[in-house]
């Protein structure tokens, strides 16, 4: 079996997430600090971009770019961390933590489908 790589991009996105929320979490800790200036992550889709990463086709409805799968290169280390030119709003990084929750909850949920395809198809024998 080749070119499933949907592992390794549910994992990428998790330890993105996990970057994002402890600056949110950050956010929130020096909500009250003076001269405190708001944090955020670079999107997903700029990190995803510097990996070199081609998306993989399957329909015409998909995403287009060559290849069989989505290679993901080694983690080069963090992600970059920019500078916001407002104060911390409450509000805002409650949202931003609702945000990160949904999306890892969309990956577990996207790694458990494929799990469960994958065993069944191990268990039929093909």
């Amino acid at each position: 079996m080749t070119g499933i790589y949907l592992f390794e991009l549910a994992s990428l996105h998790t330890r993105y997430l996990s970057v994002r929320q402890a600056t949110i979490a950050g956010n929130v800790a020096n909500a009250n600090t003076q001269g405190y200036q708001a944090r955020d992550t670079a999107p997903f889709a700029q990190v995803l971009a510097r990996t070199g990463s081609d998306m993989a086709t399957t329909a015409q409805a998909h995403l287009n770019a060559p290849g069989l799968g989505v290679p993901i290169r080694p983690d080069r280390g963090g992600w970059d961390v920019l500078e916001t030119a407002s104060s911390v709003s409450l509000e805002q990084e409650m949202l931003k933590a609702a945000e990160v929750s949904r999306q890892h909850n969309l990956d577990v949920g996207v790694v458990r489908s494929f799990h469960r395809m994958l065993m069944s198809a191990v268990r039929s024998g093909s």
